[in-house]
């Protein structure tokens, strides 16, 4: 890997998996908080798979820790459930490879946005974090849209496999596209924003409803 001063040196990786099974693994007393957190995780992710509206509180209780406001964290919900339909036709259909379901992903955010995922992160100065948590309202909303149209465009055109649900995501990006360039003509204000939830130190720029 690259190193701090530029040269490519030997360096011991892990994945999060692999460090979560050292840490298991280490005899000292000083692990002992990791592996009593590690356990605690896990007991709730039993929890969350028995009652999976514990999932869904814990992700609302973490967003407000955020800063997000009750009308953002109903948009974001109502959007990972359209979200959640997509993926389901995408899988019905035989989408299986999770390239694919970022490939196609991909596609539908490019239309609608005119930026890739990558581009649109790095608009918003992310790295790490996750794009829509840092989203504004209409940008959820947005995204909502062009998934939503997807999802009613494939399910028509009864597409099957990869190849044939790409023309589905970008006639469903592309219905959101419009909408937006619409929205934008009447309000002369930008949809896609740089604006994100990062502390004051990593580039924090104050969100608003978009």
């Amino acid at each position: 890997m690259r190193a701090a001063d530029g040269k490519m040196r030997q360096t011991d990786v892990a994945s999060t998996e692999t460090m979560f099974r050292i840490i298991q693994s280490i005899p000292s007393p000083k692990a002992e908080p990791f592996k009593l957190w590690l356990a605690k995780v896990g007991y709730e992710r039993v929890q969350e798979m028995t009652d999976p509206e514990l999932a869904v509180n814990r992700a609302r209780g973490h967003w407000k820790q955020h800063g997000m406001s009750e009308k953002w964290i109903q948009q974001r919900m109502l959007g990972q459930e359209t979200r959640n339909k997509l993926t389901d036709h995408w899988k019905d259909s035989g989408v299986t490879e999770r390239n694919e379901y970022a490939i196609l992903t991909d596609i539908i955010h490019q239309e609608w946005s005119g930026l890739s995922t990558k581009q649109h992160k790095h608009f918003k100065n992310l790295k790490n974090q996750n794009l829509r948590d840092n989203m504004t309202e209409a940008e959820l909303i947005f995204t909502a849209l062009a998934e939503l149209s997807t999802t009613q465009i494939a399910k028509t055109e009864n597409a099957k496999g990869f190849e044939s649900n790409k023309p589905p995501a970008q006639k469903g990006g592309r219905i959101a596209r419009n909408a937006r360039h619409e929205l934008e003509e009447q309000t002369g204000k930008k949809i896609v924003s740089p604006e994100n939830f990062l502390p004051p130190n990593k580039g924090h720029k104050k969100l608003s409803n978009g």
